[in-house]
C-alpha cells in the first residue's frame, strides 16, 4: 500500500480523527500558568508527540492540525477551556504554531530511525521533534508577542524542559507498547537497493 493509500485509507482517517480526539481530551486537564511567562504548562504536547510517533508524519501532523483548525473556529479545546482566533495572538500562539510542524518531524525520525522498535530512538524523536522544534517555534512567539528579546524568551522556557522530558518519556513508552500491539502502523524504513543498475 503506498503512503497516499496509508493516508486516505478508512483505517487511516480513522486513527487521525482518534487522535483528534486524543489532544482535544488532553486539554481537560487543568493547565498551570507560569508567572511572567504567559504560556500555560498542559498535557496536550505530549498528545502531539504521541500523534507522530504512533501515526507518522502525515496521518500525525494532519490530526494536530485538524485540532488546530477547530480551536481557532471557537471550540474551547485547549486546556483551560481556551479557543477562538485569540489563542493565536498570545504569548503560547508560537506552541501552537509549532504543533503540526512537531508532529511531522516526530513521525518522520520514527519512520526513519524505525523507533518501533527501540525505545531510545522513540525517545530521541520526540526530544528533537516535541522540544527542540517546537521550542523554536514557541521562543520565537514568546519573543514576537511579549516583545522581548530571544535571549529573554529563551531563558522563560527553561521551565517547561523538565516537564517536556518526562512527556517525551511518556510517549515513547506508549507508542512503543501500541507498535508492539498494533504492528504495521508506521511504514517500514526503505532499504536501499545495490544491485546494479540495467546496463
Amino acid at each position: 500500500m503506498s503512503e497516499r493509500q496509508r493516508i486516505f485509507s478508512a483505517a487511516g482517517l480513522a486513527m487521525t480523527a482518534t487522535f483528534v480526539g486524543i489532544i482535544a481530551a488532553m486539554g481537560l486537564v487543568p493547565a498551570v500558568m507560569v508567572p511572567g511567562v504567559g504560556v500555560p504548562i498542559t498535557i496536550q504536547s505530549m498528545g502531539v508527540m504521541l500523534a507522530g510517533a504512533i501515526l507518522g508524519r502525515w496521518r500525525g501532523a494532519a490530526a494536530v492540525l485538524i485540532f488546530l483548525v477547530l480551536v481557532a473556529v471557537g471550540l474551547p479545546l485547549l486546556s483551560g477551556g481556551r479557543g477562538g482566533l485569540g489563542v493565536f495572538f498570545k504569548p503560547s500562539a508560537g506552541f501552537l504554531l509549532g504543533f503540526p510542524v512537531a508532529a511531522f518531524v516526530i513521525g518522520w525520525l520514527s519512520e526513519r530511525m524505525n523507533t518501533a522498535r527501540s525505545l531510545w530512538r522513540a525517545i530521541a524523536a520526540n526530544i528533537l521533534g516535541g522540544i527542540v522544534v517546537l521550542y523554536v517555534f514557541g521562543i520565537v512567539g514568546i519573543a514576537v508577542v511579549s516583545n522581548i528579546s530571544l535571549l529573554k524568551a529563551l531563558i522563560a522556557t527553561w521551565i517547561f524542559i523538565p516537564g517536556d522530558l518526562v512527556k517525551a518519556i511518556l510517549a515513547a513508552l506508549i507508542a512503543r507498547g501500541v507498535h508492539q500491539a498494533l504492528p504495521g502502523l508506521l511504514p517500514e524504513p526503505q532499504k536501499r537497493d545495490h544491485a546494479p543498475a540495467p546496463a
